[in-house]
């Protein structure tokens, strides 16, 4: 079933990537993404595949260097923001019907919040 680009989700190799390209706030080429990973350094063909990937999908875009070489230069096409809000959204539709409060209710309960934390997340929610 092919999914629409508001459907879309990233792996967990493909968040990492774009995690990168988020904390940039710039373009990179691949080995520019390649040096912000932790020695054992994935391999250059694989951070290619996974950008040719991200592109497919939508959440990457590129363009060549200035000086017309090879080179690329990938950029987030979504925002952290929009991606995290659209992901919820989906969690939130998918696995509680939809309802804000299932889902408040269930992380409330499993992460076992402290009443500090939740005067807290009371008072966010009285900002708005």
């Amino acid at each position: 079933m092919k999914q629409n680009k508001e459907e879309r989700t990233l792996t967990r190799a493909e968040m990492e990537i774009m995690n990168i390209l988020w904390d940039s706030g710039r373009g990179m080429t691949t080995h520019d993404i390649i040096s912000h990973y932790p020695e054992p350094r994935p391999a250059y063909t694989t951070i290619a595949t996974f950008l040719k990937i991200l592109t497919t999908k939508g959440f990457v875009g590129y363009r060549k260097a200035a000086d017309g070489g090879k080179t690329h230069y990938f950029s987030p096409l979504i925002s952290r923001a929009e991606y995290t809000s659209r992901f919820m959204s989906e969690v939130k539709r998918t696995f509680f019907g939809g309802s804000l409060k299932s889902l408040i209710s269930f992380f409330a309960k499993e992460e076992d919040m402290s009443d500090e934390d939740l005067q807290e997340i009371l008072s966010l929610i009285r900002e708005d």
